[in-house]
């Protein structure tokens, strides 16, 4: 998988191109942590292009969001697919992550 990044001012955009299955799982949560670490809590994941997560990715996911929230942060998603939010809602940890319709709302939200 193909993670970009971006810039946007101080805030970061992660953007995964594809799924995040279990064979990305580990890369996926190192570039998620040093990330974290360099941009402090400053970024946005952009899901724009993440059609499924599976079970390791959702672990991930709400590990990342579980590290932010014990700073007082959250994760902040935006971009996410009717079929990504669907399995966050059905898994309950929706309400882990603040979710946002597009990059530029949820860069955002920083001010």
């Amino acid at each position: 998988m193909e993670i970009q990044e971006q810039r946007h001012g101080a805030v970061t955009v992660l953007k995964p191109m594809g799924p995040v299955l279990q064979a990305d799982a580990v890369m996926f949560r190192q570039r998620l942590g040093e990330v974290m670490v360099r941009s402090l809590g400053r970024f946005v994941l952009d899901a724009t292009y993440v059609a499924y997560v599976d079970s390791p990715g959702l672990e991930v996911l709400v590990g990342a969001g579980d590290e932010l929230a014990q700073g007082g942060r959250a994760l902040r998603v935006c971009g996410a697919s009717e079929t990504l939010r669907e399995v966050l809602e059905v898994t309950g940890v929706a309400d882990r992550f603040e979710h946002y319709a597009d990059i530029n709302a949820a860069v955002r939200s920083f001010l």
